[in-house]
């Protein structure tokens, strides 16, 4: 009797979801303002987002390029995730510094730390530009007269824009070229930590508990916009000032409960909800896990030397971080897919969209065949997708010795161009400039490990036509010997010394270098025979989609549309929930930090805490954060996010700040290809637990004192 309760349960449960598909653009939220508020909200559509007055988009900022965060004081405060903010932290970071280990938060502005070249944006309006940019394309007959009218228009269309103005202007292509919108968006250029947890908050949990609920990761980091006297955007300088925002958020220490409204706002960056179901057949048999295999081999040495050294520890804490991110994800995305059975849907879903463009003649003749054209041109070219993605992965992800050898890639063969044009001494002196920032958390032992796994893994996953005879004549042992033994890029003073005089004699002798030549054979080779199928692939694939998306539009009117993420503004809705992902298994919506200190007695190193948390749980001092005598540290939503939603603000039906998102459960990572609203949840940082941290832990009353604070 009480398994058939719970199962009742459960079943009713799932059935009450109000998990809503799609990333919604914000100029377009009107459309759905009833809908949002038959399911809890109390804002209008204008006071989400507007043009004419301050809005909550105003309080909604692009940091870095990847993540989001949320201003939340009149001073220009910022809150983000820890992870975020990672490579910053990382940066500031020394084994004398070690901020990674033990947090860091200023007391005054003069504390505050600047961040080379990182950027915090705010959307300052999104406008329909879809008639402009295709303009005078529908009378062109050829793709290539086409491509070339459009760029036209979106370039005359920018400069337009930009005349007399201070504003940044980008235009997107969204639902692959059905629609375009300009960005209108405001750059701040100084940038500044004011406070971060340790890892032991920050990053608890580590690679054990990433992708993974129950979660209890206090995964946020504090900065603040800098700007100049007149409050616009500035490079940095000590003449700076806070910014004064035009909106920022109230914080919401108030209670929560399952089934409150909540509302994501960022800046998510790739989803492909249209790919057909035989590339998505070839994403989970084949290169989802080749690429898994292939971070493997990088991770396994990487975590092995910084559990060894600190020195090590804090080099490669960021990268580490990176690399096993998008490891673990694509572990827990598989085998979501595979268990919803994703790919016989899509195939369901294709045979539907097919049926309904036969029952009229011009869908039958603009629609018919589009799927099928799709699938096929799947089939023919995967291989060629396949390979790309291992040389991505070896290129890229594997030995940072080809990142220092890209560097001087581009001026070893754009010398003369750059002595001309009078580039050469700028480009010269970037260009030491980057080397110095990639050897700063360098190590050549450490390097030539991952080198040694992950080219072995690389010729054991790529056909041999795809590789050169050198590459295969050499085995790994010859390769290792000779670059890490020999090569000028091993060694940083000799290679900052060869800048002092490089000419084209300097560079004639570097392009003999191991490292070199191996790196310029694996590059000649993909670029020759790799990289322009992939190009004509994905532009033919991209053709068809374009196709496919104005049938589903035009065919299927009645069903909620939304256009894939694309790294732009979006909006997402829910509410606070668990999940019921597998037969059996029950997730409730909240954890505690009990769980804390549960996870920490195990004795796993990625549960290690400072004394100072175990003496303020021991004592019970949650101060007026908790609810119900517990003290939140997370709770999950069904909120539709993928990454670029890091950071992102999760409001409440009043639009007060309630948490910070910072992932998905595992079973919700395959919700970047196919959405199941009974299984995806969003995971959050509790903003209580955030601001116990800030005041119980860290006694940052200064930062307490600039929120807005209600309950």
């Amino acid at each position: 009797m009480r398994k058939l309760i719970v199962s009742i349960f459960v079943c009713c449960y799932s059935l009450l979801s109000i998990a809503e598909e799609g990333m919604l653009i914000p100029s377009l939220i009107a459309a759905f303002e009833s809908d949002m508020k038959a399911k809890g909200m109390k804002l209008t559509a204008e006071q989400i987002y507007s043009i004419n007055h301050s809005s909550l988009k105003d309080a909604v900022i692009h940091f870095g390029g990847g993540c989001t965060a949320e201003i939340i004081s009149k001073k220009g405060l910022i809150l983000t995730n820890h992870h975020c903010g990672y490579y910053n932290i990382q940066q500031h970071s020394s084994v004398e510094k070690d901020y990674l280990k033990n947090g860091f938060w200023a007391k005054n502005l003069e504390e505050e730390l600047p961040n080379t070249g990182l950027t915090a944006s705010r959307v300052v309006q999104i406008e329909d530009v879809t008639k402009e940019v295709l303009f005078g394309t529908s009378e062109l007959k050829s793709k290539e007269e086409k491509m070339k009218r459009i760029q036209l228009n979106v370039q005359q269309l920018i400069k337009d824009k930009s005349t007399n103005s201070k504003f940044t202007f980008n235009i997107q292509e969204f639902d692959y070229g059905n629609s375009y919108y300009c960005l209108t968006t405001e750059v701040f250029q100084d940038v500044r930590l004011v406070g971060t947890p340790p890892n032991s908050i920050g990053k608890f949990g580590g690679d054990t508990d990433n992708w993974v609920w129950p979660r209890h990761t206090g995964d946020f980091s504090i900065f603040r916009i800098y700007a100049g006297p007149d409050n616009k955007p500035a490079a940095y300088s000590k003449n700076n000032v806070p910014y004064e925002p035009l909106l920022s958020l109230t914080i919401d220490a108030g209670t929560k409960k399952r089934g409150d409204f909540t509302m994501v706002y960022g800046y998510p960056g790739t989803t492909e909800q249209h790919l057909v179901s035989n590339q998505l057949n070839h994403i989970v048999q084949r290169e989802r896990p080749a690429r898994i295999k292939m971070r493997a081999c990088v991770l396994s040495v990487i975590d092995e030397e910084m559990r060894a050294s600190d020195k090590i520890r804090i080099k490669y804490a960021a990268k580490q971080a990176s690399i096993a991110n998008s490891y673990k994800k694509w572990i827990g995305q598989v085998q979501g897919l595979k268990e919803i059975k994703a790919i016989q849907q899509k195939r369901e879903l294709e045979n539907a969209y097919t049926e309904k463009s036969n029952t009229k003649d011009d869908w039958k003749v603009k629609y018919g065949n589009v799927i099928e054209d799709m699938n096929l041109l799947s089939d023919v070219n995967k291989e060629f997708d396949f390979v790309g993605a291992m040389y991505n992965e070896y290129l890229s992800i594997g030995p940072e010795i080809f990142k220092l050898v890209r560097t001087i890639d581009d001026l070893s063969k754009n010398y003369e161009k750059f002595e001309k044009s009078g580039e050469l001494k700028e480009k010269i002196k970037n260009y030491k400039t980057a080397l110095e920032k990639i050897y700063k958390d360098y190590d050549v032992e450490v390097d030539r490990k991952i080198f040694n796994q992950i080219h072995s893994e690389f010729t054991k996953q790529v056909a041999t036509k795809y590789l050169t005879e050198d590459i295969l004549k050499n085995d790994v042992e010859k390769w290792s010997s000779e670059i890490y033994e020999s090569s000028i890029f091993i060694n940083k003073s000799e290679l900052i010394e060869l800048f002092k005089e490089l000419d084209q004699k300097t560079l004639k002798k570097l392009k003999k270098d191991p490292a070199y030549l191996l790196y310029s054979q694996l590059t000649t080779k993909y670029r020759t025979d790799i990289l322009p199928k992939i190009i004509a692939y994905y532009e033919s694939m991209d053709e068809l989609l374009k196709v496919y998306v104005e049938g589903k539009l035009e065919m299927f009117p009645e069903e909620k549309h939304w256009p894939d993420a694309n790294g732009t503004l979006r909006i997402t809705y829910g509410k606070i929930e668990g999940s019921s992902p597998k037969d059996g298994l029950t997730y409730g919506e909240y954890t505690t930090i009990d769980g804390i200190i549960e996870k920490y007695k195990t004795g796993n190193p990625d549960f290690e805490l400072q004394t100072r948390m175990i003496e303020l749980y021991n004592n019970k001092d949650y101060g007026s954060y908790a609810q119900d005598n517990e003290l939140w540290v997370c709770f999950s939503a069904s909120n539709h996010t993928t990454g670029g939603n890091s950071g992102s603000p999760v409001l409440n039906e009043n639009g007060e700040l309630i948490g910070i998102n910072f992932d998905r459960t595992w079973e919700s990572t395959m919700s970047d290809y196919k959405f199941d609203g009974n299984r995806c949840r969003n995971v959050v940082c509790d903003i209580r637990y955030v601001l116990w941290v800030i005041d119980k832990y860290a006694g940052a009353q200064n930062i307490i004192n600039e929120l807005n604070i209600v309950r």
